[in-house]
């Protein structure tokens, strides 16, 4: 179906604004345009209201992502209003005026698009202008800065008021071309497209512009001692042994994901002398404290301070982050309000260091922290010009627990089994290990493809999704620097661990008087000794985190089973397998289950059956190596050739909450290998 040219240019429109982060944060803001279209019914025009749905990102907008209101009926809602103490109401009345099926869900802004007497509107959360319209004398500023082309709104809440209050100052004010909201962002509107477009954009260059030029030369106050940033290397791995514990302090009421940020915008701030005053008071526009919370857990220590000191001053400041959030919450919930959804922090600062941000996934922690970037950037610009005044903390708790919002979040799907939990899989750029890391991340969790080919494994989880669900990473895990290195690497990216998947592996298939002592230590070095190193320096991060954990070893039949020709590669096996049953016992006081997987021969996308193992077995056997899947399978009792998805559906299952009580265990994966079975 072709899309309507006024729509068609609202989405080319809206994805240049929000491609550009000096213009709006990701899914903060919405724009609109007023068209007409062929009424199926009547074969008359009729106008409509085309504006981004609820919960939408303007700089990926599709068709699909706008609402589709009738112009008409959506202004006679005026008729209709109830007044401010009832507003909300307006949200569910806008479903009587869609056209056809309307398309996305209206969002709360809309309003604001239909009442606005302009063909295109819109509205946008810049840096630039929410540090205006933070700043003390906002009003003032506004006035200075654009003349009577933008005028002040005094800090509302968005709904209906709020478009009925727009409305009336662009009809009052005929000179000018946008408004500064309060505490909020911008809105603009022109008669075209790229009228509304331009001027979106100067008023958001022309408050930039005017900050760059008359900004006081240290917004944050002097440089604190001892607060300086660290050295790269030195910052990021003290940023990597803090992470387990920060992790494991934001997810005391429910497991979250996490991203390290340690751009010069954060660490300048965190080495400033106002940056406690500031932080304490928090964000201001309402997509910022949504996603970050009203404010962030700071450590009140310097850069110089050690990990044994940052971590246990954590702890006190957890506890009373927790209960200052609390009290927050008593102070303001009524009887009507929404539960209090956790009092853990989803921004910690560390000086020195960075800041941890935290969500329901990556991507929420990514973008949790860009917002609190752009926090830190509005604050500059405030306290540049002029001094720093968020909306008040009674109007934030509005905002994070209205019906509204809450109705938003109980329409979001139901988390996967494995939402929330950082997995790390060795030898994953290829047969077991890239199944188990697919299936891993179709079930929700976020995952590192660990592999000696950095190459491989960054094509392997590319293939998975973006970098917030999958990164590849290199890994020799016979190097214990090289271990540690990629545990760090995968903490830094997600926050933490929670799952580590023992696959790296090889093998050579000779007889006893054809291996050669390299051989035997090649083989231990990777499997056995790589998966102590791997499961050691693992254990260190679930430990730290207090979240307990799994650590799965893929193991072998060949562990119990004796066969011929397979001296080091099977004794490697019963290592691991031993390996998983001593650590069961040593780590259960932790929370972490040890579990192992046994298949039998996996050919089919094999790289160890590929680098000739396979050509060795049928050898052995003597057989055609292209018959070799099948001869396994004739040789199980349920003459089923495993392939790399039945190990991953193991691997799964074993970490799922189905078998939280199962830890010391070995789960075939052979079809039935009777001399396997285990005794």
């Amino acid at each position: 179906m072709s899309v309507n040219p006024t729509a068609a240019e609202l989405i080319a429109r809206s994805n240049r604004l929000g491609s550009d982060p000096k213009n709006t944060n990701y899914a903060g803001g919405n724009t609109s345009a007023k068209g007409t279209e062929i009424d199926p019914v009547t074969g008359e025009p009729v106008e409509l209201l085309w504006v981004k749905g609820s919960g939408g990102d303007l700089g990926t907008l599709k068709p699909e992502g706008l609402a589709v209101l009738r112009l008409d009926r959506m202004r006679a809602l005026q008729d209709v209003y109830p007044g401010l103490d009832r507003e909300d109401e307006m949200v569910a009345a806008f479903d009587y005026t869609l056209h056809g099926k309307g398309g996305a869900a209206p969002s709360i802004d809309t309003a604001m698009h239909g009442l606005v007497d302009a063909a295109h509107v819109d509205h946008l959360h810049p840096d630039s202008g929410i540090a205006i319209a933070t700043a003390a004398d906002g009003p003032e500023l506004t006035a200075k800065i654009f003349g009577d082309k933008v005028v002040w709104v005094p800090w509302r809440r968005p709904g209906f008021q709020l478009g009925l209050d727009i409305a009336a100052i662009k009809a009052d004010n005929p000179q000018a071309i946008g408004t500064i909201l309060g505490g909020h962002g911008i809105t603009a509107w022109g008669d075209t497209s790229d009228e509304a477009e331009a001027n979106s954009l100067w008023i958001i260059d022309t408050a930039a512009a005017y900050i760059e030029t008359n900004s006081r030369p240290e917004p944050f106050g002097p440089p604190l001692d001892g607060y300086a940033a660290l050295p790269e290397a030195e910052r990021r791995a003290k940023a990597a042994a803090l992470a387990p514990t920060i992790r494991g302090l934001a997810s005391a009421d429910r497991p979250v994901v996490g991203h390290f940020t340690d751009s010069p915008e954060v660490l300048d701030f965190l080495a400033s002398a106002e940056h406690p005053r500031l932080t304490a008071l928090g964000t201001s526009c309402p997509d910022h404290f949504l996603r970050t919370k009203v404010k962030p857990l700071t450590v009140d220590l310097p850069a110089t301070a050690s990990v044994e000191e940052v971590i246990e001053r954590l702890g006190t400041l957890h506890e009373a982050y927790r209960e200052d959030y609390q009290a927050y919450y008593d102070r303001h919930a009524t009887a009507d309000s929404p539960a209090i959804r956790g009092a853990d922090p989803l921004i910690v600062l560390v000086p020195g260091v960075g800041m941890f941000s935290f969500g329901k996934d990556k991507q929420t922690a990514r973008v949790a922290g860009e917002f609190y970037v752009n926090a830190i950037n509005v604050m500059r610009g405030a306290e540049g010009l002029s001094t720093y005044a968020p909306i008040d903390e009674a109007e934030k708790f509005a905002i994070e627990y209205w019906a509204l919002e809450e109705a938003k979040l109980q329409r979001q799907p139901a988390p996967k089994p494995l939402a929330t939990r950082v997995a790390l899989v060795t030898g994953a750029a290829s047969g077991i290990g890239k199944a188990i890391a697919t299936r891993l991340v179709a079930e929700g969790a976020v995952v590192a493809i660990a592999d000696l080919s950095l190459e491989k494994a960054q094509a392997a989880a590319a293939e998975l999704g973006t970098t917030d669900v999958a990164i590849g990473i290199a890994a020799d895990v016979s190097n214990e620097a090289a271990v540690q290195a990629a545990i760090d690497e995968t903490v830094l990216a997600f926050g933490g661990l929670d799952l580590v998947v023992n696959n790296a592996g090889l093998s050579l298939s000779k007889s006893l008087l054809e291996t050669t002592e390299a051989d035997w230590d090649l083989q231990h070095n990777v499997m056995a000794k790589g998966s102590f190193l791997v499961s050691k320096a693992a254990a260190r991060v679930l430990i730290d985190q207090k979240l307990g954990g799994d650590i799965v070893y893929i193991s072998s039949k060949n562990s119990v089973f004796a066969g011929p020709n397979n001296i080091a590669y099977s004794a490697t096996k019963a290592d691991q397998a031993h390996q998983v049953r001593l650590l069961a016992a040593e780590l259960g006081e932790y929370g972490v289950k040890v579990n192992g997987i046994n298949p039998d021969g996996v050919v089919r996308g094999s790289g160890i059956f590929a680098s000739g193992w396979g050509a060795n077995r049928a050898k052995t056997y003597g057989i055609d190596e292209q018959d070799l899947g099948k001869f396994y399978a004739q040789r199980t009792i349920l003459k089923r050739e495993v392939v790399p998805e039945n190990v991953a559906n193991a691997v799964f299952a074993i970490c799922t909450s189905d078998f939280s009580h199962t830890t010391g265990l070995h789960i075939p994966v052979d079809a039935g290998v009777a001399a396997a079975f285990l005794r």
